[in-house]
């Protein structure tokens, strides 16, 4: 009994260094972003097996908008990540807020502005795609919005240091990691194959 009891006190005892962790966790979020792939990529699959050379008449204009705004959104995330690097707590806060900005903007594009046109998810394939694709890519927004608050709330609790920052760089992982997915997504939905009027 008193090995058993030694081996628990070694354990707890023994702490891991950040760099140790740091190391740990961004394998498991690459392998969690990895996994994601198989689920964008069926849905990618889905739209072009399904719609084939055509899609719905969207908006192109709002497409081209939300698009624009959620790039702009990742350079504001990653110049948040470098302003901690260096210590700019100011500037990484506002940096993680226009972030965080842009991606309800982009929420308010898509789902507030986009779910409200003429396509219905009632239309056939071309409303079951539209709507699986973007349903599911806003949820991800949505959560890296939620993602992206914690850390500012975090940051303004002093949590955050240039040495020791992973939350930051974890969330700016995951943001550019969604934005990716949208630069295959928008093509897919908006620009290839011939427009049909539903």
């Amino acid at each position: 009994m008193s090995a058993i009891a030694d081996t628990v006190h070694e354990h707890r005892t023994h702490e891991e260094s950040y760099e140790e962790g740091t190391k740990r966790n961004r394998l498991g979020l690459w392998l969690f972003c990895f996994s994601e792939i198989f689920l964008f990529g069926a849905l990618l699959a889905a739209r072009f097996y399904l719609w084939g050379n055509t899609r719905p008449a969207l908006d192109q204009t709002l497409g081209l908008i939300t698009t624009s705004v959620l790039l702009i959104s990742s350079f504001f995330m990653a110049w948040s990540e470098s302003a901690i690097s260096s210590d700019d707590r100011k500037t990484s806060m506002r940096s993680l807020l226009i972030t965080a900005g842009l991606g309800i903007l982009f929420l308010v594009g898509v789902v507030g502005l986009e779910w409200g046109g003429e396509l219905r998810p009632t239309d056939g394939v071309y409303g079951a795609i539209f709507y699986i694709m973007t349903g599911i890519h806003a949820l991800h927004v949505l959560s890296g919005v939620i993602l992206i608050l914690i850390n500012w709330n975090l940051m303004r609790k002093d949590h955050y240091s240039a040495e020791e920052h992973w939350g930051i760089e974890a969330a700016a992982v995951y943001w550019h990691y969604v934005d990716v997915v949208w630069v295959f997504f928008y093509p897919a939905l908006y620009l290839i194959g011939q427009p049909v009027h539903l």
